[in-house]
């Protein structure tokens, strides 16, 4: 029974229509529930269905309690060289089974201590956590996550560029245009949301260089931000496209049911 119920819910197992069919319905209902949570954001749908929301995220918690706890009894066979107790806890700390107790544990926290409501709003934000359960069922969204890992070192690196220009950028601008403006720039740290506005090249317009020097370091920081901007994205295109064409063209290298590289 056990070894059924991790054939069931292994998100590398899409080889029988139980198993796709299950994966299926815990995606419908991730959305479900995003959608249940724009909608209730609408006063009126919330005073008139008040009691189908609450009804639907009861049903939500049942299930995604029930699949993490089924995950937990199935631990050991995802881990085989461990004992019980240590794949256990091996599966607890993994990123997405946080995911999972993030989804269901505000409710529980709710029913166990009674919180000011303000509080218990905020908590109900980590409802959006199921959002990020898709990543186990959607391959798409491993492939992206692959992708981010292998080029991780050089996507840090164009984040540590950046970290730098920003600095650079901030101080310059806060020393050229302080005197003039010292409401805007009241310091290098104000500065920094010019900096991040220009070099994202979004450019509120809230808050402008009026001086010739100003101007100048403005121009270039808004070129630069352009080759900023495009280089974690070149890096994820081109690695993107390098796994589908090399997946494609070496098919017998990938598991059929997974699609991982053998």
């Amino acid at each position: 029974m056990r070894h059924r119920l991790y054939n069931l819910i292994d998100e590398n197992n899409k080889s029988t229509w139980s198993a796709r069919l299950f994966d299926n319905g815990i995606a419908l209902l991730i959305f479900l529930n995003v959608s249940a949570i724009v909608l209730e954001s609408f006063d009126t749908l919330h005073a008139r269905y008040a009691h189908l929301f609450h009804a639907f995220e009861l049903f939500s918690i049942a299930i995604f309690s029930l699949e993490y706890l089924a995950r937990l009894f199935t631990a050991d066979l995802k881990y085989p060289e461990l004992s019980s107790p240590r794949a256990v806890g091996k599966y607890m700390l993994s990123p997405m089974a946080l995911i999972d107790l993030l989804a269901v544990l505000p409710a529980y926290l709710h029913l166990l201590i009674p919180f000011d409501l303000r509080i218990l709003r905020i908590l109900r934000l980590l409802r959006l956590a199921r959002l990020f359960k898709l990543k186990r069922y959607m391959r798409s969204l491993q492939l992206i996550q692959e992708v981010v890992t292998e080029k991780r070192s050089e996507l840090t690196a164009t984040v540590f560029v950046s970290f730098i220009v920003l600095v650079v950028s901030s101080t310059l601008m806060y020393y050229v245009e302080r005197d003039e403006q010292p409401d805007a720039f009241p310091n290098i740290v104000a500065a920094f949301w010019w900096a991040i506005c220009t070099l994202t090249t979004v450019g509120y317009g809230d808050i402008v260089p009026v001086t010739v020097g100003g101007k100048i370091i403005s121009s270039i920081i808004a070129v630069l931000g352009i080759g900023l901007v495009a280089l974690p994205t070149g890096i994820l295109s081109a690695s993107f496209v390098e796994k589908l064409t090399r997946k494609d063209s070496d098919p017998e290298q990938c598991c059929p049911h997974c699609g991982k590289e053998i």
